[in-house]
């Protein structure tokens, strides 16, 4: 079926079902930011295959909202399609909640699986529209009626995670997790984010694409844990070992005739950011629930001394292999058939070679010329081109490790490249050195330096639609919270502060539609630096290792501060990478991070 037979299918069921709209968001039951395969009822309902995007649909209309990161990408697969795009934080674009506001009819009925609808975002749907009298429809799953040939829930196998990677031992963890339980004055606590799961029971899995994680539900009180999982995607050994722990797994989807039994004694404490609306609804109405932000959150974050310790390892084998990867292409290009996809094919193997890499911490973004301005472009069979020797190709690649996940954008130089490449390219990575160098009192937040990276491109009237930086997680989520870096507040969520052992990207970048995109991003770590008598002040040390293109650079751009904290990372690169490196790339690496 077309996207257009499959809304006419939708809107016929929605008709019969008297459902004048039917919301479909990204998200799985668990509020992920992606998703598997059987999740993905908002790419198969618009066709729009990008990692966010919510679309409405209603009798007369058909809309997809995504944000500023996939305008282009989403303009270009939703042409000959009745969807229509809404570009967020755009001026005059309602936001989702406006429209349906201003679109639905007293007495209207709105629709949608109240699985993949956090707990809070139902409740402000509700306070926004209870005025005009609109009805909910929230227990089924329209999308997948008419899928029919959708495909099954994942049930990849599960693995423990040993002691000697993660820092903590999981009866650590959860004995932690208890105590602030205890403080928040609760019994119960209710946790079904897929991260911290996995994150607190020391296990991983492979159930989304590049997340390793496992589908499950989690409730814990003062004696015994509930796993609400595929029984099937536990080995012995690691059940004998849960078990022991005081881990019990029951079936996936038991979790909510489980909460239906929990009695009015007791407080329950979850986030309702997090916890799908379906399964809030499911617990007895006179039970007292407690909001607040997952108590794993904040642990989950801060990478001890262990973890910390694994990461650098990580992104020394990263580094080699990305070093290695952009000598063969440097080398190749123009003169051997590379594609997009083909390249991305090579960096794989180049990071397979590495002792321990488990796989992609996302699907690589290999962005040759013009691409390179779509900010999460992914390179498809149709859109495939093959770089030249000329311009600049952006790559935002990341690998897992036993040891680690890294993330890393290099935007590289294929041949000669124009004054106007030459600008932005050396005014974002001076952004990025800044942001790096940054030396700041302990309790500022990302808020307080975003700027940091900014002020160059500021400068020039110019900026980009993105957020500068993103936690990430110790094999886990490339993309984590809570710290952020940006410069807009967002409502009801205040920016934490940077704490010790928190890694965050730093990835300012600039993009010029139909020519070219470059961003520049390493991770880095929080640590303290000197204690004075205005307090502790912090500062970052960059985890990843990999030279920045000297060739996309005009040194007389650049201050001479900023030229040094360039030499001074150029010479800790070779330091670190060349012991790994055959004569001729050792050779290369020597003259791409020469003092400039």
């Amino acid at each position: 079926m077309t996207v257009t037979d499959r809304i006419t299918a939708l809107r016929k069921l929605m008709k019969e079902k008297g459902i004048d709209a039917y919301l479909v968001p990204t998200d799985d039951f668990h509020g992920s930011e992606y998703v598997g395969d059987y999740f993905k009822c908002r790419k198969y309902i618009t066709g729009f295959t990008g990692s966010a995007g919510t679309a409405v649909i209603m009798q007369d209309m058909a809309g997809l909202w995504t944000d500023g990161r996939y305008f282009i990408q989403a303009a270009d697969q939703l042409k000959g399609t009745p969807v229509t795009l809404f570009k967020m934080g755009e001026p005059d674009v309602p936001t989702i909640h406006k429209f349906l506001e201003e679109n639905l009819k007293d007495g209207m009925c709105l629709g949608f699986d109240g699985r993949t609808v956090s707990g809070e975002e139902a409740d402000q749907l509700k306070k926004l529209l209870e005025k005009k009298q609109i009805r909910f429809s929230v227990n089924e799953d329209l999308i997948g009626e008419i899928w029919q040939d959708r495909p099954s829930l994942s049930c990849e196998p599960a693995m423990e995670l040993d002691v000697k990677w993660t820092g903590r031992s999981r009866a650590d963890k959860i004995q932690d997790i208890r105590t602030k339980l205890k403080e928040k004055g609760a019994d119960l606590f209710v946790l079904t984010s897929l991260d911290d799961i996995a994150w607190l029971l020391n296990i991983r899995g492979n159930d989304i694409h590049c997340c390793p994680v496992v589908l499950s539900y989690l409730v814990m009180d003062e004696k015994e844990i509930r796993l609400f999982a595929n029984e099937k995607a536990f080995p012995g050994s690691v059940k004998d070992a849960l078990s022991a722990d005081g881990v019990t797994i029951y079936p996936y989807n038991d979790i909510y005739a489980y909460v239906q039994t929990i009695t009015e004694d007791k407080k329950i404490y979850l986030s309702r950011s997090n916890v799908n609306s379906r399964l809030i609804s499911s617990i007895p109405e006179n039970v007292t629930i407690l909001d607040g932000e997952n108590l794993t959150l904040l642990p989950k974050s801060i990478k001890n001394e262990t973890e910390v310790r694994n990461e650098k390892i990580a992104h020394i084998k990263d580094g080699v292999a990305m070093v290695k990867f952009i000598y063969w292409l440097k080398k190749n290009v123009g003169k051997q058939e590379i594609t997009e996809l083909s390249a991305a094919d090579k960096l794989y193997e180049f990071r397979s070679q590495q002792e321990n890499f488990q796989g992609n911490s996302f699907d690589p973004i290999i962005a040759y010329g013009t691409h390179g301005a779509i900010v999460h472009y992914s390179a498809t069979e149709e859109t495939n081109i093959a770089p030249e020797p000329k311009g600049l190709v952006l790559m935002d690649t990341g690998g897992h490790y036993l040891e680690g996940t890294t993330d890393i954008t290099r935007t590289v130089v294929l041949g000669p490249v124009t004054e106007k490449e030459k600008k932005y390219f050396t005014a974002v990575l001076r952004g990025h050195l800044n942001l790096a160098a940054a030396k700041f009192r302990y309790g500022c937040t990302g808020l307080n330096l975003d700027a940091l990276a900014r002020g160059p491109l500021w400068a020039m009237g110019e900026d980009y639609n993105h957020g500068t930086g993103h936690g990430v997680g110790y094999l886990l989520n490339v993309h984590e919270g809570p710290q952020s870096f940006r410069w807009k507040n967002l409502a009801d969520h205040p920016a934490p502060v940077l704490e010790e052992g928190m890694i965050t990207s730093d990835e300012p970048g600039y993009y010029a539609e139909n020519e070219f995109g470059i961003r520049h991003e390493n991770l880095i770590v929080c640590k303290k630096a000197e204690k004075t008598a205005y307090g502790q002040f912090m500062k970052f040390e960059p985890l990843t290792m990999v030279p920045f293109d000297l060739d996309g650079i005009d040194p007389a751009q650049m201050e001479a501060g900023e030229r040094a904290l360039l030499n001074q990372y150029h010479a800790l690169v070779y330091e670190k990478i060349s012991p790994y490196l055959d004569e001729e790339e050792k050779s290369w690496l020597k003259e791409v991070t020469r003092a400039i």
